[in-house]
C-alpha cells in the first residue's frame, strides 16, 4: 500500500517529555527522541530520502475506510481501520502520564493496543524507525518479546505481546486478539505489556479527565476549547518548563517555498501568549512551571535576553539542514536550529513580565510573588525601558531590516505598567510611581512615533506607513481602549489592507523571501478579538465560525492557512494558533448564566 500524500489531517498524543503525531491510518509519522527537540526517529512526514522508513504502522488487507477521534477530554488518540470484507481493526495510541509516588509519571514512552472489532482482520505491523535525522537505519538485536533499534544517544525498546515474527519480520498474519506494543527506553518491563498497558491507559485517562474537570472553559464551543488547552499542555517541556512553539520542524507556510523553520524551541514570546491562555481557562500550574524556566535562564543570562531558547536552556541554537530529510511533500530544506536566536527581539522584555504578573495577584497559589520576586523581575523592566526606543527585527522576526516597531514598544509600555501595577498591590509606592512615570513616557513616545499623521491609525513602525496584524493587540494589552477612535481606525485599516476573506496576514509587504502567501492563524484570531472589542460582536462570531471550520478534523490547527484552498501549512501543532482559538471562544461565548 502507497502511503497517501502527506497533510496535516494529524493526531497529536504526548505527556510532556515527548510528542508524536499520528495519520488517519494510524501510522506515527513524527516523533522526536528523547524529548521535543531531539531526532526524530519517527520522520516519515518529512520523507526521508531512505525511502519506506521513519514510521510506526498498521496494515490492513483491504482497507476501505478509516476513522479517528479521541478519547473525551484526553490526548488518547483512537483510530479505526475497515476492510473490505467487513473486518474492522482499532488502534489506540498514548503517551502515559498521571500522579506516581507524588509526583508526575511522564516517561519517553508510547503505548499502543491493536485490537478486532469485527470479522477476522489480516494485518501487516511495520515498525521502521530511522537515526540520524534520517540518515540511517538503526542496527536491530531482538531478545525472546522485545526488539530494540540502537539509535544515536538511545537505544528504543519494543515490547510486545504479539509473537515476534510478526513484529520483526513484518509478517502478515489473522488478528485475533487484542495486542500490546510499549515503545521506550531498553528497560525490561515488570508486567506483562497487557497488564502495563491497561493499568497505564486507565490512569492516563484519569488525570487528563481530572485536569479538564478544573478548567474554567466558555459555555460555548466547549469542545474546541478542551482540545486546544490539552494541547498546549502537550507542548510544555516537563523537565524544565519551556514551551515549545510547536512540535515539528520545516512544514513550510506555503507550498513551494524556503520559509520552512524549526519551531521545537521556546519562544519567550509564544510561551507567554501560552500560558495567559492557561491561566484564562484556571490551568495555572503551566504559568508556575514555565516561570522556573524562565529563572533559569536568567540565573544564565549575562545580561540581555535572547527572544528564543532550546527546552534545556540553550541559548544557541545553530541552523543547519538534515540533508536526508526531504522535506514535507518533498518541499525541502529541513532544518534544525532557528537563527532567530541571533536577533534582537526587544518585546521579550515584556513578554517575561506579562507571564509573570499574575503570579503576584492569583490567591489560588501556593507560592505567590513578593517584594523580592518584584525586585527580580525590575531586571527584565530596566531592559524594556532600555530599549523601546531602539530598532529590532519584530515579533515577525524580520532577517533583513530593523525598525523601531510598535508591538515591540508598546511590549516595553505593559513591562513598565505592570512593574507599576505590581508595586501598588504589594505596597511599594516609591517603585509604583517610578515605574508609572517610565510607563508614561514611553506611551507618549509612541503615540507621538506610531500614529499616522493623515489616517489616524497606528503603524507598524515610528514613522512608518505600513500595517502588521500586532497592531490589533494594543487594546487587549491595555495600552488603549478598544472605542479609542485610533485604535478602531487601525481595526477597521487592517480589515480593509490585510484581511483576504476569511482570513488575516500578518503583512503583505515583501519581506526577506517575497510576499506572504498565506495567512497566520492566530492573526485571523486577533482579528475576531478587535472586532468585537469595537462592538462588531454578528461579525466577530460569523469569522470566528469560519475559522473552527479550518481545524484539522482532529480540532488541531498548524500556524498557517492557505487562502485560496483553506489548507494547514505551517508547524503543527501551532501553540499560537490554538492560544487564538482559545482567546476569542472566552470572549465571544454568552455567559454560563445565559445558558443556564
Amino acid at each position: 500500500m502507497n502511503p497517501p500524500q502527506a497533510s496535516l489531517d494529524l493526531g497529536v498524543v504526548g505527556n510532556g517529555s515527548i510528542g508524536a503525531l499520528i495519520d488517519a491510518r494510524g501510522r506515527i509519522v513524527w516523533c522526536c527522541l528523547p524529548s521535543f527537540d531531539g531526532d526524530p526517529a519517527f520522520c516519515s512526514l518529512l520523507s526521508p530520502t531512505l525511502g519506506e522508513h521513519g514510521y510506526f504502522d498498521l496494515e490492513l488487507d483491504g482497507e476501505t475506510a478509516r476513522s479517528q477521534r479521541y478519547l473525551d477530554n484526553t490526548p488518547v488518540l483512537v483510530t479505526r481501520l475497515e476492510s473490505a470484507d467487513g473486518s474492522m481493526v482499532e488502534i489506540v495510541d498514548f503517551a502515559p502520564r498521571y500522579k506516581f509516588h507524588g509526583r508526575i509519571f511522564h516517561p519517553t514512552s508510547l503505548l499502543r493496543t491493536i485490537r478486532p472489532l469485527a470479522g477476522t482482520p489480516r494485518i501487516t505491523l511495520r515498525l521502521r524507525p530511522l537515526t540520524g535525522y534520517g540518515a540511517r537505519v538503526p542496527e536491530r538485536t531482538f531478545g525472546s518479546n522485545h526488539l530494540r533499534f540502537v539509535l544515536d544517544g538511545l537505544v528504543l525498546r519494543a515490547t510486545t505481546d504479539a509473537p515476534l515474527p510478526m513484529l520483526r519480520d513484518e509478517l502478515p498474519f489473522l488478528l485475533d486478539r487484542e495486542l500490546s506494543i510499549v515503545l521506550g527506553p531498553d528497560e525490561t518491563l515488570a508486567q506483562a505489556p497487557a497488564v502495563h498497558v491497561r493499568e497505564a491507559l486507565d490512569s492516563t485517562v484519569d488525570y487528563w479527565r481530572e485536569w479538564v474537570r478544573y478548567l474554567s472553559i466558555p459555555a460555548e464551543w466547549q469542545d474546541a476549547v478542551i482540545r486546544a488547552a490539552i494541547t498546549l499542555k502537550l507542548s510544555q517541556y516537563e523537565g524544565t518548563g519551556a514551551i515549545v512553539a510547536a512540535l515539528t520542524t520545516s512544514i513550510p507556510e506555503a507550498p513551494h517555498t524556503v520559509r520552512n523553520w524549526d519551531y521545537r524551541y521556546c519562544w519567550l514570546r509564544d510561551a507567554a501568549f501560552v500560558v495567559r491562555a492557561l491561566n484564562r481557562l484556571g490551568a495555572t500550574r503551566s504559568m508556575e512551571e514555565y516561570l522556573r524556566y524562565l529563572a533559569n535562564l536568567a540565573a544564565a543570562a549575562d545580561g540581555d535576553l535572547a527572544p528564543v531558547y532550546g527546552i534545556h536552556f540553550e541559548r544557541e541554537l545553530i541552523e543547519r539542514e538534515a540533508t536526508h530529510l526531504a522535506g514535507y511533500r518533498g518541499m525541502g530544506p529541513v532544518r534544525i536550529g532557528n537563527d532567530a536566536w541571533r536577533q534582537n527581539q526587544h518585546d521579550v522584555y515584556g513578554s517575561v513580565v506579562l507571564a509573570a504578573t499574575q503570579l503576584f495577584f492569583d490567591h489560588r497559589l501556593n507560592v505567590r510573588g513578593d517584594a523580592a520576586a518584584f525586585a527580580r523581575l525590575e531586571h527584565a523592566g530596566e531592559a524594556a525601558f532600555r530599549l523601546h526606543d531602539q530598532p529590532d527585527a519584530g515579533l515577525w522576526e524580520f532577517r533583513g531590516r530593523s525598525d523601531v516597531h510598535t508591538y515591540s514598544s508598546v511590549m516595553s509600555w505593559a513591562a513598565c505598567d505592570r512593574l507599576r501595577r505590581i508595586a501598588e498591590h504589594l505596597g511599594l509606592e516609591e517603585r509604583a510611581q517610578f515605574w508609572g512615570a517610565r510607563a508614561q513616557r514611553v506611551r507618549d513616545l509612541i503615540l507621538e512615533r506610531a500614529v499616522h499623521p493623515k489616517d489616524g491609525h497606528f503603524v507598524d513602525a515610528f514613522g512608518s506607513d505600513r500595517l502588521d496584524a500586532s497592531l490589533l493587540l494594543l487594546a487587549d494589552l491595555g495600552f488603549v481602549t478598544a472605542d479609542d477612535p485610533r485604535f478602531v481606525a487601525t481595526v477597521e485599516a487592517i480589515g480593509r489592507v490585510l484581511r483576504q476573506g476569511n482570513y488575516l496576514f500578518r503583512y503583505i509587504v515583501p519581506d526577506d523571501f517575497g510576499a506572504p502567501e498565506t495567512s497566520f492563524t492566530i492573526c485571523s484570531f486577533w482579528y475576531v478579538d478587535a472586532l468585537a472589542a469595537i462592538g462588531r460582536i454578528d461579525e466577530a462570531r460569523a469569522l470566528f465560525e469560519e475559522l473552527l471550520a479550518r481545524r484539522n478534523p482532529l480540532g488541531l490547527l498548524s500556524e498557517d492557512v492557505h487562502p485560496g484552498s483553506g489548507e494547514l501549512w505551517g508547524n503543527f501543532p501551532q501553540t499560537y494558533s490554538l492560544v487564538g482559538l482559545i482567546n476569542a471562544a472566552a470572549r465571544l461565548s454568552r455567559s454560563w448564566e445565559s445558558v443556564l
